[in-house]
Order: structure tokens, then C-alpha cells, then sequence
């Protein structure tokens, strides 16, 4: 059966995912849970959104899972998985921006695969200091949160690599890594012989937050198809970020992220956003929290005065989607 989905620019899908079992460290799971404390529905909603909440996710939580050292807790990342492509299903279908807070980085195949079910082909920007290109073979730690986008790319574990039955879930040269500054060897090597792009986080402060972000925007497509956007809150300097479970120093500081977020948030072809690896157990004060709730009010407010002025086309999605993700 044909679905036709048309793109509802006032309304936000919020989702989220309380999971920390792909991570390198508890505490993730906490998240969204503190940031709707904080006020995220109701800045939102202030901001001009319409909310449709589609709730929290079963908890799925960290664990060492020394069995499986090579990829720790897949039972349960699958099950918080299979939770959340559900509820990523009907936001997609309904034609609201979808926004996941998480969480661990595994929650970004949950989104994808939902929004597969309608989109034939989607392409992804990944904002993160981490490369996540290892796998079960190359890692040297065995948590998946360092191993997502190779999955991702249909490399790794076959529990996640045929989570989207028709793998890859997204294509190498549909990939562009943004804000790199931690690279594996094997990443390096990997990188080196990929044609999936992406830009180191030195480049980017080199050029400009902005210009920055307009060339991954060229590089991953986005004017001829939609897209889906994953950001890493430790990809953020620890100077101006600590609250998260593996910070670096070094790197992108808040206003370069600040600057590039925006202009990714503006771009209509944007399906949707997830927010992952802010740790709530190292924001005692909620600072962490109300830095990151604003810079989202912030993107999101942006995003919305640009598809809604006067002069803008209709957001819309393609013409017609089968349930199988095939156009009809």
C-alpha cells in the first residue's frame, strides 16, 4: 500500500530513548528523562512547535557482558531497538520533524530504520569527535557505541547489520562523518579506502562553523535527497562540555558545534535528529543540561522561521513512498 507523507514543518515527533547498553559507561539513560525536566515540550511549544509526544522507550542499560567481549549487550541494544523503530515509524509516517533523545549512539539505527520504511534511500551526517568505524573484528573494547556507523554501512555483528532486512541500512558514499578529531588505526585505514566522506573537526575551525556546514551539506546530498542527522554531545570540547562519558579536549568547542547545528537544522530535507551521550550523573548542577536545551530551542526556532516564511516552498516529502520503503 502506498503512503504519502507530507512534511508537517510546526510539528515536532519527540521520542525518547533512555539507553545506555551500547555505551562505554552508565549514565546515558538518564537523559532524556533530564531534559524534559528542563523544559524541552514546553520551550519547544513556545517556540511555535506543535509536540507530539510518542513517549519513552523500555530502559536499556549498560552492563560490562564480559561473555561477549567482542560485542557486549546486543540482546538488549536489539530490544531497545526494535522499541524505538516502532515509535520512529509512526513519527516519520505522520510527517512531523522526529527529534530521539538519548542516550547511547545505538539509538541512530532505531531512527534510520524507521524512517527506511518509507524512504528508499536516506543519507546521514554524523556529528561526532569518533569515527565509529570499528568492528567486532577491530575493537578494543567491544562496546558498540564506538562501532555504529559500520553497522550502519551493513559491517559488524549480524544482529545489527540485518536489523534493516535489506542491508546497508545506509550507503558508504551516502555518509559524511562531521567534527572527526579521534580516529582508531583500523578507522584511519578504513577511511582511507572508503568512498564515504567527511571532514575533520581542524578543517572546520578553519574555514568557518558555517561554511563547514554547507560542505558537509554538499557532500552528503542534502539538496536532492533527505537526510537524517546524528549528534554526539562529546564531539563538543570537554572545556566547554564535560558532561558526557568519553570527552576529549581539543577539538570543536561549543560555539563552532553551535554555529554548524544551526545550519544543518535549517535544511529543509532534514527528516529528523538524534541527540545522544549527555550524562546527566556528571551535570550536577544542570548546567550541562540547560546548554544543551538551548542549543536545541535554538536550531529548532531557526529551522522553523526558514520553512515557514513567506517565500518558502511547501515541505514535502517525495511524491509517493510504499510501506516497503519503494517508491510506487
Amino acid at each position: 500500500m502506498a503512503v504519502k507523507i507530507v512534511r508537517q514543518p510546526k510539528k515536532i515527533a519527540l521520542i525518547g530513548a533512555p539507553f545506555s547498553a551500547a555505551g562505554f559507561a552508565p549514565g546515558t539513560e538518564k537523559a532524556p528523562a533530564a531534559l524534559r525536566a528542563a523544559g524541552i515540550i514546553e520551550k519547544l511549544q513556545a517556540a511555535g512547535y506543535e509536540i507530539v509526544d510518542h513517549g519513552d522507550c523500555a530502559p536499556r542499560l549498560f552492563a560490562d557482558d564480559d561473555e561477549h567481549r567482542r560485542a557486549r549487550n546486543l540482546t538488549e541494544i536489539v530490544a531497545g531497538l526494535n522499541d524505538l523503530k516502532i515509535r520512529a515509524e509512526l513519527a516519520v509516517k505522520s510527517g512531523a520533524f522526529v527529534l530521539v533523545l538519548g542516550g547511547d549512539c545505538a539509538q541512530a539505527i532505531g531512527l534510520l530504520t524507521g524512517a527506511r520504511r518509507y524512504y528508499k534511500h536516506l543519507n546521514l551526517l554524523w556529528f561526532d569527535r569518533d569515527a565509529d568505524l570499528n568492528t567486532p573484528a577491530s575493537t578494543p573494547s567491544g562496546r558498540i557505541d564506538g562501532m555504529v556507523v559500520a553497522h550502519i554501512i551493513g559491517k559488524g555483528a549480524p544482529e545489527l547489520v540485518r536489523f534493516w532486512s535489506e542491508a546497508p541500512l545506509v550507503r558508504e558514499p551516502d555518509v559524511t562523518l562531521f567534527g572527526l578529531q579521534r580516529l582508531d588505526p583500523p578507522e584511519q585505514d578504513f577511511l582511507g579506502k572508503s568512498p564515504m566522506r567527511h571532514i575533520h573537526a581542524a578543517d572546520i575551525q578553519s574555514k568557518g562553523a558555517a561554511n563547514g556546514a554547507h560542505d558537509a551539506l554538499a557532500q552528503v546530498h542534502a539538496d536532492a535527497r533527505e537526510f537524517i542527522l546524528h549528534l554526539d554531545v562529546d564531539v563538543i570540547a570537554q572545556e566547554d562540555f564535560p558532561a558526557v562519558n568519553v570527552p576529549g579536549s581539543g577539538g570543536l568547542r561549543f560555539d563552532d558545534v553551535r554555529g554548524s547545528f544551526i545550519e544543518f537544522l535549517k535544511h529543509r530535507n532534514l527528516l529528523g535528529l538524534d541527540v545522544a551521550q549527555y550524562n546527566p550523573g556528571k551535570d550536577s548542577d544542570g548546567s550541562g543540561a540547560k546548554k544543551l536545551l538551548d542549543l536545541l530551542v535554538e536550531a529548532l526556532s531557526a529551522r522553523l522561521e526558514v520553512l515557514t516564511a513567506p517565500a518558502a516552498e511547501p515541505a514535502a516529502g517525495p511524491e509517493e513512498m510504499t510501506s516497503s520503503g519503494t517508491t510506487a
